[in-house]
């Protein structure tokens, strides 16, 4: 009994601390990274990985009303052969990829955010070669997935040093 009780007085003791020192969620109406929600314009895609991307990015930070900010950014992978059978077959590939991003004010150009977002996924090429060709398909739109999500980690966490 008396250890449910502690819990209890440490929850408490942990909302109260949190309240006195100001925080706010970041998806609160007051909340910094609120702004982002259905104001994020992305430069057009032309690639089937930025397709995939800027799809993650609409899906994470809502569709575009009045765009208060644009997106731009450059995406690189590169696929590297992983596993190689004794016959020189490679077996499985591993797809890394980086996305540089900028942030810029709509209405002045001005940069607001600059940053790059890293990561990796892989995919078996030991099936037929409609299922490799699928699996590396996936792949690049997991691994786009992936990059997204950190992008929109990352302008979250600095939104509060965007000027209102």
């Amino acid at each position: 009994m008396w250890s449910s009780d502690r819990r209890t007085f440490l929850r408490l003791a942990a909302l109260t601390a949190l309240a006195g020192c100001g925080f706010t969620p970041a998806y609160a109406p007051s909340g910094g990274a609120a702004r982002f929600l259905n104001g994020v314009q992305t430069d057009t895609p032309t690639t089937r990985e930025e397709f995939a991307l800027t799809r993650r990015l609409s899906e994470r930070l809502g569709p575009v009303g009045t765009p208060r900010y644009r997106l731009s950014y450059q995406v690189r992978t590169r696929a590297i052969g992983q596993a190689i059978t004794p016959d020189n077959a490679t077996t499985r590939y591993s797809l890394t990829g980086n996305v540089d991003y900028t942030l810029r004010a709509i209405d002045s150009d001005a940069v607001l955010l600059t940053g790059r977002v890293a990561s990796f996924t892989s995919w078996s090429a030991s099936g037929t070669v409609v299922a490799t060709d699928t699996a590396e398909e996936d792949a690049h739109r997991r691994l786009m997935t992936i990059l997204a999500d950190q992008i929109v980690t990352k302008l979250t966490a600095q939104a509060a040093s965007l000027p209102q």
